[in-house]
């Protein structure tokens, strides 16, 4: 079953869903705060258009804004969490919500001055650096979750920089290192 299709669990402290084994499989948890605000603030550090891709709890679309921007588009694709980032994108004028996968309406987005790419079972994770040229601007910072413990990354992208969070992870099955390092790559 694709992820889309899940049946998610909205628990205080995470969201999750139990496949037809029983396996709980969590798809962001209330741990990851601290690094949800470091990568807020370094793609906001300039202000201007904000994409993120991938809403989860909303942490840090919290702390996107909190700072100053102009715009924050959010990219959402599964049907439950696309309820949760409407309700929560109410009375704020300037954020868009825009429902499907973000290689699927790529092309009517358009470019930002900082990018956070948070998604969870992604099938499109392979052409998000691809893509990026279609997306940024000349300056734009550009981060994403990186499950490695370590400064290699899903991306391996030239001239990333890396800085550290001291993260403590409940139980989990996407990371359990103490550090977690943060990509930054400007372009």
């Amino acid at each position: 079953m694709a992820y889309i299709d899940e049946t998610l669990v909205f628990e205080s402290d995470k969201v999750y869903y139990t496949d037809d084994l029983g396996t709980e499989f969590q798809v962001m948890m209330t741990w990851e705060d601290s690094i949800m605000k470091a990568s807020a603030d370094y793609i906001c550090e300039g202000g201007g258009d904000i994409l993120e891709i991938g809403f989860g709890m909303g942490i840090s679309a919290g702390y996107i804004q909190a700072n100053s921007i102009s715009s924050h588009t959010i990219v959402e694709n599964h049907p439950q969490m696309i309820v949760k980032a409407k309700a929560w994108a109410e009375g704020k004028s300037n954020v868009t919500i825009v429902e499907g996968d973000w290689y699927d309406v790529k092309d009517s987005l358009s470019t930002y001055d900082g990018i956070f790419y948070d998604t969870w079972a992604d099938e499109n994770t392979s052409s998000f650096v691809s893509e990026l040229s279609n997306l940024t601007k000349s300056g734009t910072r550009v981060t994403w979750w990186n499950n490695f413990t370590d400064t290699d990354d899903v991306f391996f992208i030239d001239g990333t920089t890396y800085q550290t969070v001291s993260v403590t992870p409940d139980s989990n099955i996407y990371f359990n290192g103490n550090t977690y390092y943060l990509p930054k790559k400007q372009f």
